[in-house]
């Protein structure tokens, strides 16, 4: 792939040694300046795909903004930041920061004069880095929105939008994304030009290695005892368990200590 010897390190003292299907087919479409929209689920390394792109283009001698990556959430924005740095261990001069929301924009601003070469961040707070001139859109070569569809379902449409329109009009556009509703084809019409696609059929869309198994149960009250049958049949080190409820989340916490499991929950606020 002609990557530069600094990536390739990053890489293979990450222990990555065989490119995913996803790397195989966009990392190259990704360093040569195209568009690209992509088809991804977390777990197919497309992370480290648009990672090692877009760090391959970095200039570390040119202290400027040069790549943007938007995350729906602030976790996955610490996680792709996490992925960014060890990838970039060997680059030498490179400035990768992380801007969410929550944090204090004062420490923002401040911590932007620096010129990062790679801004990684969720859309709100980016968006208002934008507006307060901490970032210079014009230098940016390349923009990245990762789970773009999620983006959508958080209501982040107008954010996203707003910030496309702070760039320069030759900026690359790419998108990843498991699955690609109506929403983002106002995106791609507006703001991307001739895009690569990489899609999966829909029947191809759980991730290889991972089976699915549906358990028919008459009511509510026999789930769980459905799951405390699956906790002694299989031997499970870790599991996590979601529920379309709050109550239900508390209530299965609750079952579950009195079942003396070792478990925790969390809710999403």
């Amino acid at each position: 792939m002609d990557l530069p010897s600094t990536v390739l390190r990053g890489i293979f003292s990450n222990g990555f040694e065989r490119p995913s299907p996803i790397q195989q087919k966009a990392i190259r479409p990704l360093m040569e300046g195209n568009d690209l929209i992509a088809q991804a689920q977390s777990g197919t390394g497309k992370t480290g795909t648009f990672a090692i792109g877009t760090l391959a283009k970095v200039d570390i001698t040119n202290k400027t903004n040069q790549v943007l990556v938007l995350s729906p959430t602030h976790e996955l924005a610490n996680q792709t930041a996490n992925v960014y740095t060890s990838i970039a261990t060997y680059m030498k001069g490179i400035d990768i920061q992380t801007h969410i929301g929550g944090s204090s924009t004062r420490e923002a601003m401040d911590k932007l004069r620096s010129k990062p070469q790679v801004v990684i961040g969720t859309p709100g707070k980016i968006h208002d880095m934008f507006r307060r001139g901490g970032i210079d859109g014009q230098e940016i070569k390349c923009v990245v929105v990762d789970e773009a569809d999620e983006m959508f379902n958080r209501g982040f449409s107008e954010q996203v939008y707003g910030i496309l329109q702070y760039l320069n009009k030759d900026v690359q556009v790419c998108l990843f994304s498991a699955t690609l509703p109506p929403e983002l084809n106002h995106i791609t019409n507006k703001f991307m030009r001739n895009p690569v696609e990489i899609l999966v059929k829909a029947e191809q869309l759980t991730l290889e290695g991972i089976k699915q198994y549906y358990v028919a149960c008459d009511s509510e009250s026999v789930k769980f005892d459905i799951l405390i049958d699956l906790f002694e049949l299989f031997t499970l080190s870790q599991t996590i368990i979601y529920c379309n409820k709050l109550e239900t989340v508390e209530e299965l916490y609750f079952a579950l200590l009195k079942k003396e499991f070792p478990v925790t929950y969390g809710l999403d606020n």
